[in-house]
């Protein structure tokens, strides 16, 4: 049986992707070791230019294997020009991966992109190489920001069917997984078909269905925009089975990048919900981009004001890049690389401040440990930060309450 490598770039999203084609190779054999694939698999990034970049990288490295790998090409990536150039063996799109087991079985170049309205029906029984489960909820997106292509490769925003995920995550719980991290291109917008007929929060329904099921013990929630924090999702905050970390994606927090983004979100009404949300005991991350066409020196100084008031705790900040099909692209750049790269450095500087603060009110930590390397165990708390672990037992995979621990500068410590 042939060996298969797969390589994975991008979001939780992709990695979700990953597992339903593992879940669906019944004539392969996997291997970790991309040096012993008779094929790789990549499922490839396309956010920006500079992830287009990344996979033909990876792409080329693989050419100079000694074994000469045959690759396959999927993912949001699949519009490229690899194919064109002959660098790849394959390609096929998003909706095509349940079929992997037949298409890796034909030899022949083949390009298959498929259609953006598909909804995986696979139920994994098991996350190769994690600790976490991944679990998708949804797929697409209806925003249209400026910067942003994945509306139009992964398509509108639609829900998979709430029984089989309630099946999906029964049965991973029955394999041993205690948290499940639920992800999808728009997490918040899951069940807007339901939207016209049914004014309650899907979303948060779904949420206390999981908490019912036995075996779950944390459940986190991937990136959700501000306002589909609804009234009644507020109401679920207080569960002890939801994690105490959201990650509410704001991008900017200068309301003339805001519109120039075309972004739905306000400062003024983000500001609010997340002092609320603070209030209710969470750590909070945001996404936000630094360098966008348009950003002037006035613009990046009252987005840094507006900061230091938001209870912020973790960051996904990075510089623009741009990407081509998008309006963003064809704005003119007035943000050199250089003054970017500090301005992200400033920001970033800022939450690390932010999270360090909100580490030293000391409270009882619940973590889940997933890995051991160099005499040290590590994993994540409740509130999303990492926690390093000196101990003579061997934790991987077991959950623990820590209530003594050291302050680090950019973790905790502790022995156990």
């Amino acid at each position: 049986m042939k060996k298969v490598f797969f390589k994975t770039f991008g979001c939780r999203t992709n990695v979700f992707d990953t597992q339903v084609m593992i879940n669906n190779l019944k004539d392969f054999i996997i291997t970790l070791d991309e040096k012993e694939a008779d094929i790789v698999v990549v499922n490839s990034c396309t956010v920006t230019n500079s992830a287009d970049s990344t996979a033909r990288g990876y792409i080329n490295s693989l050419h100079r294997l000694p074994k000469k790998p045959r690759i396959i090409f999927t993912g949001c990536g699949v519009w490229t020009k690899l194919f064109d150039t002959h660098k790849i063996d394959a390609l096929f799109g998003h909706s095509e991966k349940e079929q992997i087991n037949s298409l890796l079985q034909n030899s022949q170049r083949f390009f298959k992109a498929g259609d953006l309205k598909h909804i995986d029906e696979t139920i994994i029984e098991k996350m190769v190489g994690k600790s976490r489960a991944f679990v998708k909820i949804q797929e697409g997106c209806d925003f249209r920001c400026n910067y942003c292509i994945i509306p139009y490769v992964r398509g509108d925003a639609r829900s998979y069917d709430e029984t089989n995920i309630l099946k999906q995550i029964s049965l991973l719980a029955s394999n041993g997984f205690g948290e499940f991290i639920l992800t999808g291109t728009n997490v918040g917008s899951f069940g807007k078909e339901f939207g016209v007929k049914n004014k309650k929060d899907k979303l948060a329904s779904l949420l206390k269905n999981i908490s019912l099921i036995k075996g779950v013990k944390r459940i986190r929630l991937g990136s959700i925009e501000p306002i589909q924090i609804t009234d009644e999702f507020k109401e679920i905050l207080k569960e002890p089975w939801l994690g105490k970390h959201l990650h509410i994606a704001l991008q900017h927090t200068n309301k003339q990048m805001l519109n120039i983004m075309n972004r739905r979100n306000q400062v003024k009404s983000d500001l609010e919900l997340f002092e609320f949300l603070s209030s209710c005991g969470y750590a909070l991350g945001t996404d936000f981009i630094v360098g966008h066409p348009g950003e002037t020196q006035e613009y990046w100084e009252d987005a840094m004001k507006n900061i230091d008031k938001f209870p912020l705790t973790h960051i996904h900040s990075f510089t623009y890049s741009k990407r081509d099909g998008t309006p963003s692209a064809t704005m003119p750049m007035e943000v050199s690389g250089d003054i970017a790269k500090q301005r992200l450095k400033e920001l970033e500087n800022k939450i690390k401040e932010k999270n360090k603060l909100f580490r030293e009110q000391k409270q009882p930590l619940e973590v889940l440990v997933e890995t051991y390397k160099d005499g040290v165990y590590r994993g994540y708390d409740q509130f999303f930060n990492t926690i390093e672990i000196k101990s003579d037992v061997d934790l991987v995979g077991s959950w623990i309450n820590i209530s003594n621990y050291e302050i680090k500068d950019k973790t905790n410590s502790c022995l156990f």
